[in-house]
């Protein structure tokens, strides 16, 4: 089944678009895998949160930290990624989990945080992993108005 790609080329101030035709599998054509464990996406809007400054503000810290959480919870760390947005400004990072991913983000003004842990695997339950994880940050920023979401991927 053909599919439409656009690509876009800008020369002298002017911008043109090619077609091109390309194939594909349509997706209904794919079997789908069998798993026997499916996705786990825990997502937390952490409102009020009363915690060690170091976690909302310092980027090296709250990685560390993260990172020891990753393997208390006995899920393995590919990478990470973290940057602060200077002095009295929040962080933002991602720790690459075999399994998927955690990402975090502070906002050290308005005692906020999101955090996002998402694992997936093919040969194991790794549900009570990324539980485990999401309540060890969740109890580490301590906040008054946790908004939690659970979502089931397959």
């Amino acid at each position: 089944m053909p599919f439409f790609c656009y690509t876009t080329r800008k020369r002298k101030g002017f911008s043109s678009m090619k077609i091109h035709v390309q194939n594909a599998i349509p997706i209904s054509s794919v079997s789908p895998v069998s798993r026997s464990a499916t996705g786990l996406h825990l997502i937390g809007d952490l409102y009020g949160c009363l915690c060690d400054s170091r976690l909302m503000l310092d980027a090296e810290y709250l990685e560390n930290f993260c990172k020891d959480r990753v393997a208390a919870a006995g899920l393995t760390s590919v990478g990470s990624l973290f940057h602060s947005f200077g002095e009295g400004g929040g962080v933002t990072g991602v720790v690459v989990l075999a399994e998927s991913h955690l990402s975090i983000h502070t906002w050290p003004e308005s005692g906020y945080v999101t955090l996002d842990v998402y694992v997936c695997n093919y040969t194991a339950n790794n549900r009570p992993k990324a539980q485990k994880l999401f309540d060890d940050l969740q109890a580490a920023f301590n906040p008054n108005d946790p908004h939690l979401h659970r979502v089931d991927r397959a």
